[in-house]
């Protein structure tokens, strides 16, 4: 009855029904994200004074590092000449180095552009051909664990959590992730790279495969096959306290700041005290990052020959 409808909407908010285009119900209302131009705005005013601080806090999820612009930059509410512009001036003030740390990563971003649009074979094939040679494994049980946080290592698992539940990810833990995917389950960065494209509420496709192929070693400027995240060391350094952990692995909760990240490691009393089991209320470790460490160097030198 589309006049009984419109005579709805002329005494409160009508919102049409789009479940028959394909459209699914989400949670977007509940997440902290004001949008439009009035939300960037104010998210620019409240990182403007934890500018100086960036470069020392930014590598810590449990912390307000960030500046939180990325889903503003991605969608046009925040024009990157204004973010560049707060950059400038602040280093032109000489206020520290937390100015030129995050104007860093806005050149990062545009490089990224840059990428795509000089080499457009990177949206399905590595920047550097001859990475395509590289053998990944094919393992879906694995491939699953990590989309869902289940993969035993409790820094990953959180950051996978995270992005199920708030369709954002702490760019450390994006490194990291990208990093246990590619580096300890040796599967293809592609998988990855399309996971965090269907979650991420600032997907961006020049910045997310440009960090997929940093992490995997395939593309322009990559770090080196060689260089492999410890995702233990990665916890300890960047999560010592175990804060972001606890948030969202409550199953480790109970864990001490210094056993929190290697639960696997410790005996029985301190597992059975923590009420832990590995295996059944959380997973063992799927892989032993050591062992996967060398199965990688393998992968890589065989590709390069």
């Amino acid at each position: 009855n589309p006049a009984g409808r419109l005579a709805a909407c002329a005494h409160e908010p009508c919102l049409p029904d789009l479940s028959a285009l394909g459209f699914e119900t989400t949670d977007l209302d509940d997440l902290p994200i004001t949008a439009g131009e009035s939300g960037a705005n104010a998210q620019l005013e409240a990182f403007a004074p934890r500018l100086d601080d960036y470069a020392t806090r930014r590598d810590y999820p449990a912390l307000a590092g960030p500046s939180y612009l990325s889903v503003h930059l991605r969608f046009g509410t925040l024009s990157i000449r204004r973010a560049a512009r707060l950059a400038w001036s602040a280093m032109s003030a000489g206020e520290g180095g937390g100015a030129e740390t995050w104007m860093n990563e806005l050149i990062w971003r545009d490089f990224y552009f840059q990428i795509l649009f000089h080499f457009p074979h990177v949206t399905h094939s590595a920047f550097r051909a001859e990475m395509d040679a590289v053998a990944w494994e094919d393992d879906e049980t694995a491939f699953q664990a990590w989309c869902e946080g289940r993969t035993g290592y409790p820094l990953v698992d959180a950051a996978m959590r995270q992005l199920l539940h708030s369709g954002y990810m702490h760019n450390r833990l994006r490194m990291v992730t990208a990093s246990f995917l590619t580096k300890d389950l040796g599967i293809d960065w592609r998988r990855g790279e399309a996971w965090f494209a269907r979650h991420l509420n600032d997907f961006d496709l020049a910045a997310n495969n440009g960090g997929w192929q940093w992490a995997a070693s395939t593309g322009c400027d990559a770090q080196p096959y060689f260089r492999i995240f410890n995702p233990v060391t990665q916890s300890t350094k960047f999560d010592p306290r175990g804060r972001f952990i606890r948030r969202y692995v409550p199953e480790v909760a109970r864990l001490g700041d210094k056993d929190i990240h290697a639960p696997w490691t410790l005996d029985a009393e301190k597992l059975s005290h923590a009420g832990i089991v590995l295996g059944q209320t959380y997973p063992a470790p799927i892989v032993d990052h050591a062992q996967a460490r060398k199965l990688t160097l393998a992968r890589f030198e065989a590709a390069r020959t």
